[in-house]
């Protein structure tokens, strides 16, 4: 069955399965990065654990470093960047398996209407 035979209902399908393919990736690519942040986060808190109270730190803020108020000061400071983070995670996975949900049950709709016509063309060329 050509592209062209194909019913607009079926044509729309493959659109909407496309456009949740892409969704699905997009939402994957954010998650890794909300982790990748998320494990920077802990690497610099697991290092300002190992230092002393008196030693100055730093963040970096755009291209520059800025001398924090303090280790305590600066690990307020991430670990609510960590809790935003862990919320924002939790929300794209959720959202990720809805999509992949979504995406599963239309590529089925779309492989059996495309059997079935293909069925049906073999039928009539008989």
């Amino acid at each position: 069955m050509c592209a062209n035979q194909l019913s607009p209902q079926l044509q729309d399908q493959i659109n909407r399965l496309q456009q949740l393919r892409t969704q699905v990736q997009m939402i994957s690519q954010q998650r890794q990065q909300i982790e990748m942040k998320l494990r920077e986060i802990e690497e610099a808190l697991s290092e300002l654990d190992k230092i002393d109270a008196s030693t100055p730190v730093y963040k970096s803020v755009g291209a520059i470093l800025i001398k924090s108020k303090g280790k305590s000061s600066l690990q307020k400071e991430l670990k609510q960047e960590k809790e935003t983070l862990d919320i924002r995670k939790a929300t794209l996975e959720k959202q990720e398996s809805r999509s992949r949900e979504k995406l599963s049950e239309l590529q089925s709709k779309v492989q059996n209407a495309l059997s079935l016509g293909s069925d049906q063309e073999e039928s009539t060329d008989e």
